[in-house]
């Protein structure tokens, strides 16, 4: 038996999986996200473990002989967020999360002081990422910064708190700039340009190898006949390409989630920090991927349907027949944008609005927006050298099939849902744990799923999308110069 625990934004996951990979059980427990100041994203990282002790009870409760039987455990979660901790381990301050935005300066400062960064990081310097964040604690909270003896990213907080031992695997350090993405080790140089040093650092491991053993008092209190094994883990989006069997160069998978991403998986190290791509290590050994990010995919719609109040699935009902363009524009740059744009200020808007607008026409633009957003992300991509032909979609965005038709022909390229199953980043997890615990090859455990279906790109919708495309992407560049600034300090 294995457990994969996924610790995201709004939820942390748990599944139950069994040696032939079926899935016996699963728990989720919601997390809240503190906003303290406009551009701000904060959460207490004992929420995180409270969350976690949930999800092991109903799951312990929901099957109690497998559970005693687990073997090894695998983490994914959330990337970049800063937990800092004083020399007794203790938490110093709320963890700063992946989608906050007030470290735009830092970041500048940071790509001044390492005019290397892009070639060893294989990023820009983004607000998002773990360093920034450090430097507006050291430039602001510099009595927090003093006491700060490690940092660890959220799920490997988690992971000290089983085992005790500080460990970060290669896919969610590649998220803090202080990773030296080609070369699998942590980079002196880009630690020091934020005051730190390796002795702050966990120590790296692959995702799919051992990262430590559960803390025997914790295995008993917790009902296992012996301590599992805990694995590398993933961060999220790596967990969820293990999920789906994307370990290839080639394979790819577009995410309509919370936030959005165009995921391919390479062979090698691709940096592409002009188009804002990202380039990280796999979670597998001698693998790497790239990643274009759009920060408000789903999270667009759910937004909306809070300004409209209606449920989501009821305004996806209003649709009309998917023949042409919505009447309107939607620009889905809520919480400012990642690729292409790298612009933390940049904020959302409709465009082109008309009295025959309707409810059903903003909705449709919404799901456009997202879309054009993710086909810039599809182009950055391609520009690097690594050209989508296909790709599975997954996310909550993915049960709408009209959603999954105006990607498909945004994209140009097939889109393949899947059958019924869970193979997201807790289900990548439980898999690394296996990897972990039996040492087999990961081609025999990391399968890709059952397709429900493949959804080809409409020729005609397709075509009105190109067409359309040009003008919406001219949009971000007027807005631009009506966005107030992101960078809040205080």
């Amino acid at each position: 038996m294995f457990l994969g625990f996924d610790l995201g934004t709004s939820a942390v996951k748990a599944l139950l999986v069994d040696g032939d990979q079926r899935v016996l059980a699963e728990a989720a427990a919601p997390l809240a996200v503190s906003r303290p100041h406009p551009g701000w994203s904060e959460q207490d990282p004992e929420s995180w473990w409270q969350a976690v002790l949930d999800c092991v009870a109903a799951l312990r409760a929901a099957r109690p002989a497998d559970w005693a039987a687990v073997r090894g455990i695998g983490l994914s979660g959330q990337m970049h967020g800063a937990v800092l901790l004083d020399e007794h381990d203790t938490v110093l301050r709320p963890c700063i999360l992946w989608n906050d935005t007030r470290s735009m300066t830092e970041c500048r400062a940071l790509e001044a002081a390492v005019p290397d960064l892009h070639a060893i990081a294989g990023n820009l310097a983004m607000p998002g990422f773990t360093a920034p964040k450090l430097l507006w604690v050291r430039r602001h909270e510099p009595e927090i910064f003093a006491r700060t003896r490690h940092v660890l990213l959220p799920k490997s907080w988690v992971a000290q708190r089983m085992t005790g031992e500080r460990v970060e695997e290669m896919s969610d350090a590649s998220g803090t700039l202080w990773l030296d993405v080609g070369q699998r080790d942590w980079s002196e140089a880009l630690l020091a340009a934020t005051g730190l040093s390796r002795a702050a650092m966990p120590r790296l491991v692959e995702g799919s190898a051992p990262a430590g053993r559960m803390r025997a008092a914790l295995a008993a209190e917790w009902g296992f006949a012996a301590p599992p094994l805990l694995a590398g883990g993933a961060g999220d989006n790596a967990a969820g390409a293990v999920g789906l069997g994307a370990i290839r160069a080639g394979d790819a998978f577009v995410s309509l989630g919370t936030s959005g991403v165009v995921f391919a998986t390479t062979d090698r190290y691709r940096p592409w920090p002009q188009g804002a791509v990202h380039a990280f290590c796999h979670a597998l050994p001698g693998t790497w991927h790239q990643m274009g990010v759009t920060l408000s995919a789903a999270a667009s719609l759910a937004w909306w349907a809070g300004v409209a109040g209606l449920p989501e699935a009821a305004l996806l009902q209003e649709l009309p027949p998917l023949r042409e363009p919505s009447l309107a524009l939607f620009l889905p740059y809520l919480s400012g944008e990642r690729t292409p744009h790298n612009d933390a200020a940049i904020r959302g808007a409709f465009a082109g609005l008309s009295h025959e607008a309707g409810r059903a026409a903003l909705t449709q633009a919404v799901l456009e927006g997202v879309a054009f957003s993710l086909r810039d992300c599809a182009d950055a991509l391609a520009a690097s050298g690594t050209a989508l032909r296909e790709a599975t979609v997954i996310g909550g965005g993915a049960r709408s099939r009209d959603w999954v038709a105006i990607l498909a022909a945004a994209l140009g390229i097939p889109l393949h849902r899947l059958a019924a199953g869970e193979f997201g980043g807790a289900f990548g997890a439980a898999r690394l744990a296996r990897l972990a615990v039996t040492g087999e090859a990961a081609a025999a455990v990391c399968t890709p799923p059952a397709r429900a279906e493949t959804v080809e790109p409409d020729p005609a919708l397709a075509a009105a999308y190109a067409a359309r495309l040009p003008r919406w992407r001219g949009l971000y560049h007027a807005l631009s110069k009506v966005s107030s600034s992101g960078e809040t300090t205080a």
